[in-house]
């Protein structure tokens, strides 16, 4: 700021003492004092041009667990405080390199109140300051969709994506328009529902080999029934690993594996028995477990059995079927390749614990999630596609049929 030299200053207050009423000095008296503002006293009273915005507005409730943080404009981020209303919890978060954005490093929680303080400078140093408090959107307002493959996971050429949300989806155009799922290798990929809680992806024919699936999840703040709203907001990729495509004859009780076209082995196996047959179809392996505890009971079948290590065991079915490790078969009249005994899984004979060098243990062994497991020639009918991830049983016109986009 220039500031005038006293000698002026007096001879100005002179001249206003001596001939205040003349125009002249009054215009010469006006001129000197437009400059000291401009150079000074304007200035000196300028407010900071940086604007700060917080993307929760203060008092708001439903704010986003995603995308909630704070923007500058015409200035940087100074300091950014973000806690957890009531306790003082501090909320992490990081400033971008140009400092004119800062964000949580992590997922905020739903429900729950924060607060927000954040200052910022201009060009000049001005600074400005922003505060708010807010609530994120509550868990019952709000939906989530728990999905599978997981991200950066390798699996089987039979695999889809599939979500099951944990809300009544009544406009599934809007959901499924969010989520978008595609492959590396060209292939069409459409979603279906099965009733208003899941929703599938997959190609017309099983997954390329070798390709690797993108999926885009953008279902933040998306209004999936009324007043029921999204809230994630990722992406999530994965691989497909060589195919394995296993078929299981009750005819001749034996199993060929197939991997990349070629077959690798014939296993004996023993299938359903007449009055607990096995499922025909396309199925696809979505858990494994070297041993689990199998309870007649939780699949309706009263008492008939109780098996509390079945070892090598993968689950074809979501209601029940698995191809697992038979270690209790008759010794002197061994089932496998000759007849069907169980009730309504695959078996393969086996040791207890699994450790031997078995067929279970070795299909155990080279399968991962998404193989498939087809079963033919069994009198049983074929399995519902919404039983386990089994959807290649619709034919690709009923799949698209399913589709709300």
């Amino acid at each position: 700021m220039t500031t005038p030299d006293i000698a002026a200053r007096r001879a100005l207050g002179a001249c206003a003492v001596l001939m205040v009423g003349t125009l002249t000095l009054t215009a010469c008296g006006g001129n000197a004092n437009a400059k000291n503002d401009d150079k000074g006293g304007k200035e000196s009273a300028k407010t900071s041009v940086a604007k700060i915005v917080i993307s929760a507005k203060n008092g708001s409730t439903g704010a986003s667990i995603n995308s909630t943080g704070v923007q500058v404009s015409d200035g940087t981020l100074t300091d950014v405080k973000m806690t957890v209303a009531g306790t003082g919890q501090a909320v992490p978060g990081s400033t971008s390199a140009n400092g004119g954005s800062w964000k949580p490093k992590e997922q905020l929680e739903r429900g729950t109140k924060y607060e927000i303080s954040a200052t910022a400078k201009d060009e000049d140093g001005k600074t400005s300051a922003a505060n708010s408090t807010f609530t994120t959107v509550t868990p019952q307002n709000s939906f989530i969709g728990t999905y599978t493959p997981d991200d950066g996971t390798t699996v089987g050429v039979g695999m889809p994506v599939s979500f099951n949300f944990d809300k009544v989806i009544s406009d599934k155009k809007a959901v499924q328009s969010h989520i978008t799922v595609t492959s590396s290798s060209g292939q069409q990929v459409v979603g279906h529902w099965f009733g208003s809680q899941r929703l599938d992806f997959r190609p017309e024919e099983y997954w390329k080999a070798g390709s690797k699936v993108t999926m885009k999840i953008d279902l933040d703040g998306v209004q999936g029934t009324n007043g029921v709203y999204g809230v994630q907001k990722k992406t999530v990729t994965f691989a497909i690993g060589r195919s394995q495509v296993s078929t299981v004859d009750a005819n001749t009780q034996t199993m060929k594996v197939v991997r990349d076209g070629k077959t690798v082995k014939s296993v004996p196996i023993s299938t359903g028995s007449p009055e607990f047959t096995t499922y025909n179809g396309q199925m696809v392996i979505s858990e494994k477990y070297k041993k689990i505890r199998m309870d007649s009971r939780t699949v309706d079948l009263a008492n008939a059995y109780d098996i509390k290590d079945v070892p090598d065991a993968m689950r074809l079915t979501q209601s029940g079927t698995f191809i697992h490790g038979n270690y209790w078969y008759n010794k002197g009249n061994p089932p496998f390749g000759r007849q069907g005994t169980s009730h309504g899984c695959v078996g393969l004979q086996d040791v207890k614990g699994g450790q031997g060098a078995t067929p279970a243990k070795w299909f155990y062994d080279n399968s991962i999630l998404g193989d498939v497991v087809i079963v033919k020639n069994s009198p049983d009918k074929t399995v519902s596609p919404d039983n386990g991830l089994n959807g290649w049983n619709l034919a690709w016109n009923e799949w698209v049929a399913g589709s709300s986009v």
